[in-house]
């Protein structure tokens, strides 16, 4: 687990092109959306949604999960233990 999200965190910073932030930056269990965390929106939240897909074999069916699935990086490595085949 400790491994796969420390690669989220290097994905997270590549793909949504997080200047000034490092992978160390970012807090597992702080919440990516809105304040107290990274601060991410809705755009960001299509490219998280990307990177799964492309880097996981993913697909996010329900809008509505993705509130809980997106909140931190660890409910995102939670979600994709569970549901990588």
């Amino acid at each position: 687990m400790e491994e796969l999200i420390s690669n989220l965190k290097v994905q997270l910073v590549e793909s949504l092109n997080l200047e000034d932030v490092t992978p160390a930056d970012i807090d597992t269990e702080a919440p990516l959306f809105g304040d107290g965390g990274l601060g991410l929106d809705s755009i960001d939240a299509l490219e998280i949604i990307i990177l799964l897909e492309k880097h996981y074999g993913l697909h996010v069916a329900d809008p509505k999960e993705g509130k809980n699935i997106f909140y931190s990086v660890r409910t995102l490595a939670e979600y994709i233990t569970a549901n990588q085949k």
